[in-house]
């Protein structure tokens, strides 16, 4: 008997949900909690990581399990799918697609405008962390102390240099004592 008479033929007995879930996790794995939470959707490949979910992904273009679960609609179609596939119809076809696959790869790899909620949220932030930094330049720190002038500066340099601190590699290095000029 083949895998898919057999899941309508368990659809048909109609199982208790109970014992449905107790054949999910026949398989023990460390996995069980998952394979409850799938419910009775058949289990038809690996997954990813081995792990019994579905998912709509480039990189496993094969879901572990089906998107949908099996009802009599589908039983019907699949016992018609055994024969000549020319004789189904398109929508037949759409159903048996969308029993095992939620979107396409065409709508699953549709270009969304994600990207400018990201951008915006972005933006907003930098924009709200620089107005912070503004309010703390002007309201939160001290004025700059006036050794920052630039007459003051100037005046420390000379005194740097009319001391010969650090004369071998240090800034008094780099003048000349005996023109006034830098080298």
């Amino acid at each position: 008997m083949s895998i898919m008479r057999a899941l309508c033929w368990q659809f048909e007995r109609k199982l208790p949900h109970k014992m449905a879930r107790m054949a999910m996790v026949r398989r023990a794995t460390h996995h069980d909690g998952t394979r409850l939470m799938s419910g009775d959707r058949e289990i038809v490949g690996y997954g990813v990581n081995g792990s019994p979910i579905y998912i709509d992904c480039v990189e496993f273009p094969f879901p572990a399990i089906r998107y949908r679960e099996v009802t009599r609609d589908l039983c019907a179609v699949r016992e018609k799918e055994l024969g000549d596939w020319t004789a189904l119809s398109l929508q037949e076809k759409k159903l048996l697609y969308r029993h095992s696959f939620c979107q396409t790869y065409a709508e699953f790899q549709h270009f969304t405008p994600d990207w400018k909620l990201v951008m915006g949220v972005g933006f907003w932030s930098v924009a709200i962390g620089l107005l912070i930094s503004v309010w703390y330049n002007f309201k939160l720190y001290d004025p700059v102390p006036e050794t920052y002038a630039e007459e003051r500066r100037q005046a420390q340099l000379r005194r740097i240099i009319q001391l010969e601190m650090n004369p071998i590699t240090g800034l008094s290095s780099k003048w000349c004592y005996h023109t006034n000029k830098w080298k």
